[in-house]
């Protein structure tokens, strides 16, 4: 099986560096910029389940040698519609597309492009980033990635992945309801993001605040009612999860949307926040705390994108 990565980031470089270490036929698909950096110097991977300096295979955007069994999608929301034609050549009649993007408006934007049947549903949990020299940095132990077919049906084709996957260097399993788990990470994701970047602060610092363990609460809550009204059910384990979560005491967790805020880089808010609110309102759900929020980011976007 060959994998395709779109993408050498902080989210594709990191499973993607593992796979590699475990002996699997990965290649990445990169811009430029990343490409002068990956053959300057390697793809670096530091950890807390261990450090790694790789030399990956490496094409550049809209250049690849035929078509994957697997390709995996590890851009940001906002470049999926540059990417999907960048890896356009390296689809084939029986290729798997599985993205790991946020929220769920890239489904349907996939779907669209490919066919709704080369589309599989996954999703990742890890915590990284891509510091000042390129390197992939892990801040938390936390490194887990799910996938299946969206009807939950069991396929040979899934079940091959998995196989790929279990290499032993993270978390991987084959999910029988992969619709539910990417509408539980757009729940906590949503809420995360949403009040971190809104309060400006960590959550740590909104439960300090005046009002801030109220304000969080509901928050949590309005993001709650609009996944179990539009979306799929939740379990009753993942909430009691997010809610312990997303209300700790002295926490330091933010969203990497924030820390993206924080440094004036391009956040996916259209994606993670506004497409829920315009679900809620095609729905007529009244969601008064994500409005202001999106209205907030969209005010940070707007000013970023009139800068010189």
């Amino acid at each position: 099986m060959r994998l395709l990565i779109v993408g050498a980031g902080a989210t594709g470089g990191y499973f993607g560096g593992r796979l590699i270490q475990a002996g699997r036929d990965v290649t990445f698909m990169v811009r430029p910029d990343r490409m002068i950096a990956l053959r300057a110097r390697g793809l670096e991977i530091v950890s807390p389940h261990g450090n790694e300096m790789l030399t990956p295979h490496i094409v550049a955007s809209g250049q690849v040698d035929g078509y994957y069994e697997v390709v995996l999608v590890a851009v940001k929301a906002f470049a999926l519609e540059q990417a999907m034609s960048d890896f356009n050549g390296a689809v084939g009649p029986e290729t798997t597309i599985l993205p790991v993007l946020n929220g769920m408006k890239h489904m349907e934007v996939l779907a669209a492009r490919f066919g709704r049947a080369s589309v599989g549903g996954c999703v990742c949990i890890v915590t990284t980033m891509l510091d000042d020299a390129g390197r992939i940095v892990q801040l938390a132990d936390h490194q887990s990635l799910a996938y299946g077919e969206m009807n939950g049906a069991a396929s040979t084709r899934m079940s091959e992945i998995d196989a790929f996957m279990r290499c032993g260097r993270f978390d991987a399993h084959l999910s029988s309801d992969i619709a539910r788990e990417m509408w539980e990470k757009w729940l906590l994701l949503a809420s995360l993001a949403g009040m971190t970047c809104l309060m400006r602060g960590s959550i740590g610092d909104i439960q300090a605040a005046a009002g801030g363990a109220d304000f969080a609460c509901r928050f949590v809550d309005e993001v709650l009612s609009v996944v179990r009204a539009i979306g799929r059910q939740p379990s009753s384990a993942f909430v009691a999860t997010a809610r312990s979560v997303l209300t700790a005491k002295g926490s330091t967790l933010t969203a990497s949307m924030y820390r993206d805020l924080q440094q004036g880089r391009p956040i996916e808010a259209d994606q993670i926040i506004g497409d829920l609110v315009a679900r809620a309102e095609a729905a007529r759900l009244p969601v008064p705390l994500l409005r202001t929020a999106f209205t907030h980011l969209s005010v940070y976007e707007k000013r970023a994108r009139s800068r010189p």
